[in-house]
């Protein structure tokens, strides 16, 4: 990925070429911290990690090129100073000030223009900075809402949805039902990209995942920032088809570093240190929902209404049909491509769930709390979860159950079902 700025060069100016090389050595030597004996060190917090205060990267990353793109070298030199000052271990904004300062002794015609640079630490470093730029001027349209998301409980304050193309992360909050886009981030991924399989493949997950616990900085390498939140891979429907690994979390970065190149990871996803803490400060453990995409798919409230609406018929409709205690009409919401973790086909589960289905009584079936997702994958694919409520007589029971609903042709049936 290159990123030309051809477009808005300036024309030769003042040499000041000493400054230059004391940019080509600040860069050269940034590396990731080790102590003088070579041990990873415990994260400390910094105050530019906890100050709530600093202005945008991304935005004063994009100032910056405003400037350039309208000639006004001093005005980016300004802003692009005020951005180092801001985060002084910005490592992309020590190239595009080293650009700058290039800029006033000749015309260059792409990020890193001092030839004698680490080629590969350039190259990154133009790749981030292209998709940071792109993500920024390509923000979603706050009156639209990410189709993968169709449902959230009242008590799910807010949704994180990554989009992993754009290399970014969404933070939507919920109002009563309705998502507002609040906030995204930069985030790094896999370093071969998504669609994890298996253990050590260096690939970012894609799907609907949870918050499983809080892991302070303080009890991990530097390596991690200010803490880790993992994440429940491999869930049920990794595990179905056969995909395996662990420790796939959101963490941030060590002590001495702002961020990584768009595909850095061993399939984390990593936020910058302040962006990690602002994350961590809202999410619910257990309850926030983290959607993973290979590229987000955003919709008008008319599509996602009709989405929503699909979602919710299909399991009013297997709520009816359990209710009526028909094993045939039960049947027909399920694939015959089911399938059990322990191996059991649909004939053998549904053997083991007719008796309880038969010894109830007129039941009244109520259904709550409900969640739904549209899952991201090439599949046509719903994840619905809820709180079955039975009433039969004297009796009552209540269990969390969640279905994954697969379209085949032109039919939406269960392809695997399980209480959580």
């Amino acid at each position: 990925m290159h990123f030309s700025v051809s477009s808005f060069l300036p024309s030769r100016l003042k040499d000041c070429s000493l400054l230059v090389f004391i940019f080509c050595l600040s860069l050269l030597s940034a590396t990731f911290p080790a102590d003088a004996t070579g041990k990873v060190r415990s994260y400390k917090a910094s105050a530019i990690d906890t100050n709530p205060n600093l202005p945008d990267p991304d935005k004063l990353l994009n100032d910056v090129y405003k400037s350039l793109a309208a000639n006004n070298l001093q005005a980016a030199q300004t802003k692009v100073d005020a951005l180092i000052e801001a985060y002084p271990h910005f490592q992309l904004a020590h190239l595009i000030r080293g650009d700058i300062l290039l800029l006033h002794t000749r015309p260059i015609a792409s990020f890193g223009g001092y030839s004698h640079a680490q080629a590969d630490k350039l190259k990154e470093l133009r790749e981030e900075a292209a998709i940071r730029i792109k993500s920024l001027r390509d923000r979603p349209d706050p009156d639209l809402i990410p189709r993968a998301v169709l449902q959230l409980r009242e008590d799910q304050k807010q949704v994180l949805v990554v989009d992993a193309k754009k290399s970014r992360m969404y933070v939507y909050e919920n109002h009563a039902g309705q998502l507002k886009l609040t906030n995204d981030y930069y985030v790094s991924q896999g370093k071969f990209g998504t669609n994890k399989l298996k253990e050590g493949d260096q690939k970012t997950p894609l799907g609907v995942y949870y918050i499983t616990s809080r892991l302070s900085g303080s009890k991990l390498p530097d390596f991690y920032g200010p803490g880790a939140l993992p994440l429940n891979y491999p869930n049920e429907w990794d595990k179905i088809n056969g995909r395996n690994g662990s420790g796939i979390w959101l963490h941030g970065m060590p002590s001495e570093s702002f961020s990584r190149p768009p595909l850095a990871s061993d399939g984390c996803v990593v936020l910058t240190n302040p962006d990690f803490l602002k994350i961590a400060s809202v999410i619910d453990i257990g309850k926030t929902p983290v959607i993973i995409s290979e590229q987000v798919e955003f919709v008008n409230h008319t599509k996602w209404n009709v989405d929503k609406s699909l979602a919710n018929k299909l399991i009013d409709d297997w709520r009816l049909d359990l209710e009526s205690q028909n094993a045939n009409r039960v049947l027909t919401n399920y694939s015959r491509n089911f399938r059990t973790l322990q191996g059991d086909n649909l004939n053998i589960w549904f053997s083991k769930q007719l008796p309880q289905l038969e010894s109830l009584q007129n039941p009244s079936i109520k259904l709550k709390d409900i969640t739904q997702f549209r899952y991201p994958g090439k599949e046509e694919l719903i994840v619905s979860t809820f709180t079955q409520e039975t009433s039969s007589k004297k009796n009552k029971t209540s269990v969390r159950k969640r279905q994954y609903w697969i379209k085949e042709a032109a039919k939406w049936r269960i392809i695997y079902e399980t209480t959580v």
